[in-house]
């Protein structure tokens, strides 16, 4: 009867330790899983919820028409005035009854407000007037992308687009930031961002990094 007492007293016992063991195991897993490690590289750092890139003030301005474009002109309920027309070399259009009116360096809404102030001269009391762009002159790409070149413009293109349609990157760009020359204006450096606007015209540079 003793040596059964002595030896339940000594099960538990070990029992006992091996519990202690077990969560003494677990807590020291815990500790370690806590922080950074010494022997791997610390996480890169997010951006707070919210925050933005900063741009360049003209990164997301609005199209402004050119020499090439071809608008459909519509004059709702006046459809002998109505029509496609070109963006001449001199930046008018010429439309029907009103003559030629500017085009050059103005937006749609610009546009639209110049023919029917025209249309309102003597010709109708209430005009309502639509314009949208048919075709875009194309925009250019070169540097450092797999196929450098003139391309077709697509409305809403961005820098990241632009750079798909040439190709993609090459090995050697640098892929934080482009260069863009637009009309008569100093090449401007942007972020290589999906927020910056490519427009019709545009000349792309994609440099290449530095090692």
């Amino acid at each position: 009867m003793i040596h059964f007492v002595a030896t339940s007293l000594g099960l538990r016992s070990a029992l006992a330790a091996r519990l202690v063991a077990a969560v003494l195991a677990i807590f020291l897993v815990a500790a370690c899983s806590d922080g950074p490690r010494p022997n791997l590289p610390a996480a890169a750092p997010v951006a707070a919820a919210g925050e933005t890139v900063p741009l360049p003030k003209d990164a997301n301005i609005d199209y402004r028409l050119g020499s090439g474009d071809k608008l459909r002109v519509i004059v709702f309920g006046e459809p002998d005035l109505s029509g496609e027309f070109d963006v001449s070399g001199s930046g008018k259009v010429a439309l029907p009854l009103i003559g030629q009116v500017d085009a050059e360096g103005r937006t749609l809404s610009e546009f639209e407000a110049a023919v029917i102030g025209k249309l309102m001269e003597g010709y109708l009391n209430n005009p309502r007037v639509s314009v949208e762009v048919m075709n875009y002159r194309p925009f250019y790409i070169f540097g450092e992308v797999g196929s450098p070149g003139q391309y077709p413009y697509t409305n809403g293109m961005t820098v990241l687009n632009a750079i798909a349609v040439a190709g993609g990157y090459t090995y050697r760009a640098n892929t934080s930031q482009i260069y863009i020359t637009r009309g008569d204006g100093a090449e401007q450096t942007y972020p290589a961002s999906q927020a910056v606007k490519v427009l019709p015209g545009d000349v792309v540079r994609v440099p290449e990094r530095f090692f």
